[in-house]
């Protein structure tokens, strides 16, 4: 019997003893809060490198269903939950890049943020305690007040599957100036080697350095001392931070740092064990975009902000810090660019040189456009928008506001409309609506009333488009200051074309995109203002104009109310299918009862675009229209191009 007891004990001996893998290479790590993990985690960092990088958590971590004690695949955060990127993270994936495949990598971390030496000195834990922090107790009761216990307890777990190769501890800042530190840190790797029957030739101590920021880190003076600890501890490998980035505390590394200090210690643990260190791929090994010292921040940017930028060339230069994201993208002008991470959660992008004038803009994370919170938003595309002006020099100040000269007001109103204003109305609908009016410097000052220009907005654009992305009130500023136009009141509707053209017809005068604001217009909004503002209640004093889809209604609006209008404008007009001798029952056919009715029709359009404009032009000067033409030099369907229509058409008005 006695025999057989001893060959089943034999047995099970062999058993437990070939359950160690001795391909599995296990590291401790333990320290302070730069091995805690300050740099919030990237998406590069979360996602997990696979099976051969494995880590033994030292805490619950309900969220990502990791057991204190229990093998799992190692992504940040690898200490406890909340926590950020360490460097054990990328001196795993360094080490299972360099390693042979059959070899996996196994990590058990250990740190408090702010902790003394002593606080992992099994001599000095329980006085240590005494004098911690109120904000470190909660950290520690983590560890069951003895983050060395924990490490040796986990250790001992993780030696019946592997083997312990290595101690890697980043601490030191919360000793900067002590004398004995190295002495200290002797004391604890002692105890571990004793505790764990290891050998300090063949687990070495990797000590790496603290934030250096170009000689002003808050613990530079700890430098020295981890330097040369080696004197101290002969199988020790101090492991150097020089030119690893920091955070703006100067106290802590920043997600870059970390990756490259990981990586450090990585390729340090394999040069000793053999292996010819290779890097895996940085999440910031993108090319550096170099901002020119002449950029200067947008004047469309939320002050406070530094980002979007523009230079002297016209380029475009945008920022967001967006550490989750994996791809992002800038689209402006129909052109994408892909923003460049910098390491530091950060993305930047350079656009090409574009042309002066205003831009919208988005950027879009997996494919999900949304706003860089940067810069200034503007209704346009059918939503609020990101928007960047490119400046023109001293010709656009006609759309500046100028010192010296009276200023206008914008105002933001609301009216009734449908049977909120007429209870004899049917089929239609009660609502409030929203318009934007400008009234000119003096209109404060007396009695006088005012003729009136309704001017309206493209497609997929508002009623604050011609106030915001326009500069419209100061365009107005400016040329009654000048003396080039009459003092007159200017209203802005949303026109019912704020949400996308979904098919139907397009042709001028049979179109329903938009229709409805037509009733609104003559049944509610021009009687609104007429009993709300001095106006010139009749058609000699009322214009209306309008850019893009905005003129397509002007000419729907104007030639079917001959009775109310006497003014009219298209900017980039998008008048399609107009016949001239059939349109608007053949009103333009009638070219003399035309010309004395209408007593300005103006329409332009920028070089560059090609909508029909001048053909349209022609056919109206063939059938003896008398139509005013204007070509903005060098510009697209774009606000310059409107602001500059806007420029040329108001002198014309209210003068016969």
């Amino acid at each position: 019997m006695s025999l057989l007891a001893l060959g089943l004990m034999a047995l099970s001996n062999t058993r437990i003893s070939a359950a160690v893998d001795e391909n599995f290479y296990i590291f401790l790590c333990f320290g302070q809060s730069n091995m805690e993990g300050a740099a919030k985690p990237e998406a590069a960092d979360i996602a997990s490198p696979g099976p051969r990088f494995l880590l033994m958590p030292a805490v619950d971590d309900a969220e990502r269903d990791r057991k204190k004690g229990e093998w799992c695949e190692a992504s940040a955060p690898l200490c406890r939950p909340n926590t950020g990127l360490t460097p054990a993270d990328w001196f795993g994936r360094t080490l299972v890049a360099s390693l042979p495949e059959n070899i996996k990598v196994g990590v058990i971390h250990v740190a408090v943020g702010g902790i003394k030496i002593e606080g992992f000195m099994p001599d000095s834990i329980e006085s240590y305690l005494k004098e911690t922090p109120g904000w470190m107790k909660g950290i520690l009761a983590n560890y069951d007040n003895n983050p060395y216990k924990t490490l040796v307890t986990l250790a001992r777990k993780a030696q019946k599957d592997g083997v312990i190769k290595g101690i890697l501890m980043h601490q030191g800042e919360s000793n900067t100036g002590d004398p004995k530190w190295a002495e200290k840190v002797q004391n604890v790797y002692d105890h571990l080697l004793g505790d764990l029957q290891l050998k300090p030739e063949e687990v070495p101590l990797y000590a790496g350095n603290i934030v250096q920021a170009d000689g002003k880190g808050v613990c530079i003076g700890c430098k020295k001392q981890i330097d040369e600890l080696p004197q101290t501890i002969h199988t020790s490998q101090v492991i150097s931070s020089d030119d690893c980035t920091c955070g703006p505390d100067r106290l802590h590394f920043d997600a870059a740092g970390y990756r490259e200090l990981g990586c450090r210690y990585g390729e340090a643990v394999s040069r000793f064990l053999g292996y010819e260190p290779k890097r895996p791929q940085l999440p910031n090994a993108a090319k550096k975009i170099e901002v020119p010292e002449d950029a200067v921040t947008a004047e469309t940017t939320i002050p406070g902000n530094e980002f979007p930028k523009v230079g002297k060339d016209g380029r475009a230069y945008f920022y967001i810090h967006a550490p989750q994201a994996r791809k992002v993208i800038v689209d402006i002008c129909n052109k994408k660019y892909e923003m460049q991470p910098d390491g530091k959660g950060g993305f930047m992008a350079v656009t090409e040189p574009l042309v002066v004038g205003f831009h919208y803009y988005f950027l879009s994370i997996e494919g999900v456009n949304f706003i860089d919170p940067a810069t200034e938003t503007f209704f346009g595309c059918c939503r609020e928008s990101g928007g960047i002006e490119i400046s023109e020099g001293p010709e656009g100040d006609y759309y500046r506001p100028q010192q010296g000269i009276p200023h206008g007001q914008i105002r933001s109103i609301y009216y009734p409309s449908g049977e909120i204003v007429n209870s004899q109305s049917s089929n239609r609908k009660c609502e409030w609506r929203h318009a934007m009016v400008y009234t000119p410097a003096e209109y404060e000052k007396g009695k006088k009333r005012y003729p009136v220009l309704y001017l309206q907005h493209g497609m997929g654009e508002g009623e604050t488009s011609w106030t915001i992305q326009g500069r419209m009130q100061h365009i107005m500023d400016n040329l009654i200051a000048s003396g080039e136009a009459v003092p007159m009141i200017v209203v802005m509707e949303s026109g019912d074309v704020k949400a996308p053209f979904r098919g139907g017809n397009n042709q001028a005068g049979r179109s329903q995109y938009g229709a409805s604001f037509y009733r609104v217009m003559t049944e509610d909004l021009i009687p609104y203002i007429d009993a709300n503002f001095r106006t010139k209640a009749d058609r000699d004093n009322r214009a209306m104009a309008g850019l893009s889809w905005g003129g397509h209604q002007t000419f729907d609006l104007v030639m079917n109310n001959m009775d109310r209008f006497a003014w009219m404008g298209a900017f980039s007009g998008a008048i399609f299918g107009l016949d001239v001798n059939t349109t608007y029952d053949g009103a333009f056919a009638r070219s003399e009862e035309f010309n004395r009715r209408i007593h300005y029709l103006f329409l332009s359009c920028g070089s560059e675009e090609n909508f029909g404009t001048g053909k349209l032009v022609d056919d109206l000067r063939n059938a003896g229209i008398k139509v005013d033409y204007y070509v903005s030099p060098g510009t697209h369907h774009e606000w310059l191009t409107w602001r500059r229509s806007l420029k040329e058409f108001v002198p014309h008005l209210f003068k016969k």
